[in-house]
């Protein structure tokens, strides 16, 4: 049974079939999701400045360019009853839903380590668990990412690459607009604030059942060497190509494949901007609260309100725009089917960089902020499927987990460029106020944008195949 064999009889997923597929992918955006917006008033909250609160996001980056590539690799090659890739999903999800229930209650878990082996007094103790939980999130969420992503050369044909990648948006966008919108639902409707624990547990459970069912309900086909396993039992196994030289061939395949990584460079500097620094921005700069990293309780007490109240309207932010991408998500992949990756990929980072402008020049307007956010649900749907289906044109059958994890490469590289040099930018643009000191997060939308509109530039040069 030949590889090309396998990719010719896959057959055409039913819409039924591809909501079940992309399931999965929504658990772990619930988790990721959560990340993002709570990840910033936890860590500030023990201590972290806007430097080190950029050096603890570190962790994303990083783990997606050591672990995406390795655990890629790995799945390639792994042959197990359980298949190739659901075992790093099932795992992926089981040890980062610890993790997140443990990152918010890290101070508590370090005042009981430190009274378990009488340790001396650690100012920075929870913040050092935080920022352990947060790595050890990040790795497991690109431990299941990579290999779901994937899954849709390994299982879909061809044709519906662009529809697949389209799904796994619409998925991402339900789950943020899920796990975005709860909390500020609840407050809002029931008149009940609930808890950033809480928050972490919810999206810990949705995490390790969406993938749970993931894994149960989807079936990966028999590989070439399971086949030959089976057929003939003494038969040798044919020399796999090593990673190195499997880079060397992402690369050499065409001269398109460095455009859409570059293309991915910058698009991932941008939009990045806006998921690390937003939360803080609407605290900071939006409601007006100064920076609390070193203020005493009794200050910090006195803007307990508007923190809760800054938190909401960030999470209300995310969900307008993640619920924007839901709902586009699809549309945007039968519009790509039908004019092109390219053309619709190029209009939609223009127009995030247009939102980005925006929420830079008109920082106290929330109804406005609140607007260029569901725009910016139109880019986010873009950037989460067609890079992707452009480059799996390019992918040759058996390298899928590799290529993917080298593709991650150039989406966790620029996060390195936003997590050290923006946030330590930022740090020094600090300006005086009547409590205290604050930063002007609002220039990481500037710098985002313009990094947008280069991405933009590079869409329109790639050659698509026909």
């Amino acid at each position: 049974m030949s590889s090309e064999t396998n990719t010719n009889s896959l057959k055409p997923f039913s819409t039924m079939q591809l909501l079940n597929f992309c399931l999965g992918f929504f658990g772990l955006q619930f988790a990721w999701q959560m990340r993002i917006i709570l990840s910033g008033p936890v860590t500030e909250g023990l201590g972290a400045s806007p430097l080190l609160f950029g050096l603890i996001w570190l962790a994303g980056p990083v783990t997606g360019m050591l672990v995406q590539p390795i655990i890629g690799e790995l799945s390639d090659k792994t042959h197990t009853i359980f298949g190739k890739r659901r075992p790093y999903l099932f795992a992926g999800a089981l040890f980062a839903s610890l993790a997140l229930w443990a990152f918010p209650n890290s101070a508590f878990i370090w005042d009981k380590i430190a009274a378990t082996f009488h340790l001396p007094a650690l100012a920075f103790g929870g913040l050092i668990i935080a920022a352990i939980m947060i790595w050890v999130i990040d790795a497991c969420v690109n431990a299941a990412q990579g290999p779901y992503r994937a899954l849709v050369p390994d299982l879909v044909p061809q044709e519906q690459h662009s529809l697949a990648n389209a799904y796994l948006s619409f998925a991402i966008g339900l789950g943020s607009v899920v796990a975005a919108g709860t909390a500020p639902f609840l407050k809002y409707v029931c008149n009940y604030q609930m808890s950033i624990e809480a928050q972490f547990i919810m999206a810990a459970l949705a995490f390790s059942l969406a993938m749970l069912w993931t894994c149960i309900t989807i079936k990966e086909h028999r590989t070439q060497k399971q086949a030959v396993k089976e057929e003939t039992a003494v038969e040798e196994k044919e020399p796999q190509p090593s990673f190195i030289k499997k880079v060397v061939d992402f690369f050499k395949s065409s001269p398109e494949v460095g455009k859409i990584c570059t293309l991915q460079l910058f698009t991932w500097i941008g939009i990045m901007s806006l998921f690390i620094f937003f939360t803080q921005y609407a605290i900071h700069t939006v409601f007006g609260v100064p920076d609390l990293t070193t203020a005493t309780e009794d200050v910090k007490a006195l803007y307990t309100d508007k923190i809760s109240q800054a938190t909401n309207f960030s999470s209300i932010c995310f969900a307008i725009q993640n619920l924007i991408c839901f709902l586009v998500s699809i549309p945007i992949g039968l519009l790509s089917t039908k004019f092109g990756n390219k053309k619709v990929h190029f209009i939609s980072l223009l127009t995030l960089a247009f939102t980005f402008v925006g929420m830079g020049v008109y920082t106290t307007n929330t109804a406005f902020i609140l607007i260029c956010m569901a725009i910016a649900g139109i880019g986010w749907a873009s950037i989460l499927a067609l890079p992707f289906a452009m480059l799996s044109q390019f992918i040759q059958k058996g390298s899928e987990g590799s290529v993917m994890g080298i593709f991650n490469i150039f989406i966790a590289g620029p996060q390195v460029l936003v997590c050290t040099l923006l946030a330590w930018f930022i740090s020094q643009c600090a300006y005086e106020m009547q409590e205290g000191i604050n930063y002007h997060w609002e220039y990481a939308f500037f710098i985002g944008a313009i990094t947008l509109v280069i991405a933009a530039v590079i869409t329109n040069l790639i050659k698509e195949k026909n």
